[in-house]
């Protein structure tokens, strides 16, 4: 089985780095892999950790309409360049975190997606150098509050609302070319998103080559490569599953954020 890296936060309330092992343990890394960290030979037991998103990343990138089918169910045409849009880092939800509907949307859509973690600084590469700047691979969803997202003339605000980017559980460091990624949501029998990840428009390399023309990524930074056909509306109470051959899954349930309340005093 290929060594999964992940963060997580122990017991004792500190955030490590560590390599899971077959019995679910942790070894402790002296920090993110990708900064060379190193084992420690500490190990934490199963049941004294809690993973979080495994980086922690100065900005999230993430592409839009970059499988065909799902340009077409957009009612879109595939662009002739990368769309790119930022999530914050605030929208990082973990492995079996709780995606917030909030209540100034109808409609908050799934997307399940590859994500790429960049392991050094990079800018301005080719996509034969951006492919070296890649250093493992994720799974995200990148929930999204489509009826703002079809009401606002950009994406930021029906992107970004916290708990919009569930990340996990864990970073591979190679995947097939033709991974399988499916999208499940608990209440229906068959998968709601399914694609191989070949079937992307631009490659990753492309994609990290094309940002870094716009921006320097940093150790740690994620992409989000787009999403297959098959996005659909998140309800209250769902539990959503999104699973990438050669990496694993990704889980989490879904409730409403409730409103705040008003002072009226």
């Amino acid at each position: 089985m290929a060594e999964r890296y992940v963060r997580a936060q122990t017991s004792l309330g500190q955030c490590i780095y560590g390599i899971l092992e077959p019995n679910r343990s942790l070894t402790v890394l002296t920090d993110a892999p990708w900064l060379g960290g190193r084992s420690t030979g500490i190990s934490v037991a199963s049941d004294s950790y809690t993973l979080l998103p495994p980086c922690a990343p100065s900005k999230i990138i993430a592409v839009g309409r970059n499988y065909a089918a799902h340009a077409i169910e957009m009612g879109s045409n595939l662009p002739p360049e990368p769309i790119i849009f930022l999530k914050p880092p605030t929208t990082l939800l973990p492995p079996e975190g709780v995606i917030l509907i909030p209540p100034q949307s109808q409609q908050v859509d799934y997307e399940g997606e590859l994500a790429l973690i960049i392991g050094k600084a990079c800018f301005d590469l080719t996509p034969v150098e951006a492919l070296g700047c890649i250093w493992g691979y994720t799974i995200a969803n990148d929930v999204t509050a489509r009826d703002l997202q079809k009401h606002d003339p950009q994406w930021t605000r029906s992107k970004s609302f916290d708990t919009f980017c569930p990340l996990g559980p864990w970073v591979v460091r190679e995947i097939s070319p033709s991974a399988l990624l499916q999208t499940r949501l608990e209440r229906l029998p068959a998968p709601v998103q399914s694609a191989t990840i070949d079937q992307m428009h631009f490659a990753p390399e492309v994609l990290v080559s094309y940002i870094s023309q716009v921006m320097t990524l940093l150790p740690g930074d994620v992409v989000l490569t787009g999403t297959p056909e098959g996005i659909g509306t998140l309800q209250p109470g769902d539990r959503v599953t999104v699973e990438i051959e050669g990496i694993g899954k990704l889980a989490n349930r879904v409730l409403e954020r409730v409103p705040a309340a008003i002072d009226e005093s």
